[in-house]
């Protein structure tokens, strides 16, 4: 073989090596990634990659940055969830102890000489008991969701099953409300009940809202996750309120228990899912339910 040959074979040998080395290389570092973000979905950040090269110590600095995000994000939570419980329980406590203390006072004089009425002040007592009482039956339920007992569920036949739950409900407000499919036989793993709750909740929030219509919408994204979006034209959520819609008794309704996107979230999150406002402006509000 003559030398040049020889130095051909050579070179393409060498190519050819380099090639392979990469390729090898490069399917590594996907499985690290795909490990990675495995992880975050279930949660886990005890986790790091040893080996010193670029590439581990750029996915290190991602999973620190992402840690320290959801630890922020953890503590806002906390701080904002111990303000609400203080001030929803000081406001139930707060009568209870001042009309106490004051009926203590009067019991004893007589009744024609009493600058207040004890029973009036005996009833709001135990009114604001009931009221209290009612607010840590709805911590429980919030901190109790149930584990999904997941079953193959037929978008259609959940959505229409919702609609005619709510049918009552709509007509009585004057709202109509819709389902459509933008593919065939959209199937999810999930517990019927649960994500029933969630639509129900979501449109009687629209009707609460003034919507005149609702729609629900499914799909299947180019990520192979299934997608239903609950759309309404009612007054918009303000932008102050959006970023606190989800924190557990929040609420800008006067008879709201504040629990009812806070639970639907878990729910979700139950699911490996996600529930999120995307939308919510004069033209309309709308969630999306993500199920991976």
């Amino acid at each position: 073989m003559p030398l040049w040959g020889i130095i051909l074979t050579a070179v393409a040998a060498i190519v050819l090596t380099a090639v392979i080395t990469a390729l090898c290389i490069r399917e590594k570092d996907r499985r690290k990634l795909e490990y990675m973000l495995d992880a975050f979905e279930d949660g886990e950040y005890n986790f790091r990659f040893t080996e010193d090269s670029r590439f581990n110590k750029t996915l290190n600095r991602i999973k620190w940055i992402v840690e320290r995000r959801r630890q922020q994000n953890e503590q806002e939570s906390w701080t904002k969830l111990i303000r609400v419980l203080t001030h929803e329980i000081m406001n139930t406590v707060s009568p209870i102890a001042s009309l106490s203390d004051a009926l203590s006072h009067y019991i004893d004089i007589p009744e024609e000489s009493r600058e207040i009425d004890v029973k009036a002040g005996l009833e709001t007592i135990s009114s604001s008991s009931k009221d209290l009482i009612k607010f840590v039956e709805s911590y429980r339920e919030l901190a109790g969701v149930a584990k999904p007992i997941k079953k193959g569920l037929m978008v259609d036949d959940l959505a229409r099953k919702v609609i005619d739950l709510t049918h009552e409900q709509c007509a009585a407000g004057g709202v109509s409300c819709s389902y459509r499919a933008e593919s065939e036989d959209i199937l999810i793993y999930a517990d019927k009940s649960q994500i029933s709750r969630i639509l129900i909740n979501l449109i009687k929030n629209a009707v609460q809202a003034g919507a005149k219509h609702i729609s629900i919408n499914a799909s299947i994204d180019s990520s192979e996750q299934t997608i239903i979006k609950v759309a309404n034209d009612g007054t918009p959520i303000t932008p102050e309120a959006q970023e606190q819609i989800f924190i557990p008794f929040f609420t800008t309704k006067h008879n709201g228990s504040g629990i009812g996107l806070s639970l639907s979230r878990q729910i979700m999150r139950a699911h490996n899912g996600m529930l999120d406002l995307t939308r919510s402006d004069d033209g309309c509000t709308e969630f999306t339910l993500r199920f991976s």
